[in-house]
């Protein structure tokens, strides 16, 4: 099944047990293979993501799509190191 990626812009996210991660904000492709890569989140869940910062949701990460959008994987929390980095934990 096809889907416009406009179609994907403003969808919820949620992890597979059903938090809130946040709105898809922007469609990353990989134009060299024409492929999605990820989905880019802004103003994320505090729960998730330190201060809420945005982050990059690989699409090989996503479930399933419909009127919202499952995640199979996300970390139990993102952390944001020194310097700006963002430090993806799964404990």
């Amino acid at each position: 099944m096809l889907e416009e990626i406009s179609e994907l812009i403003g969808l919820q996210v949620y992890t597979s047990d059903g938090i809130f991660l946040g709105n898809v904000n922007n469609v990353v492709l990989d134009l060299d293979t024409q492929k999605v890569y990820g989905l880019f989140i802004g103003d994320t869940n505090p729960l998730l993501v330190e201060d809420s910062m945005p982050v990059n949701v690989p699409y090989r990460w996503v479930q399933a799509i419909g009127d919202i959008i499952i995640l199979r994987y996300f970390p139990k929390r993102v952390s944001v190191k020194k310097g700006g980095e963002k430090l993806m934990e799964s404990a």
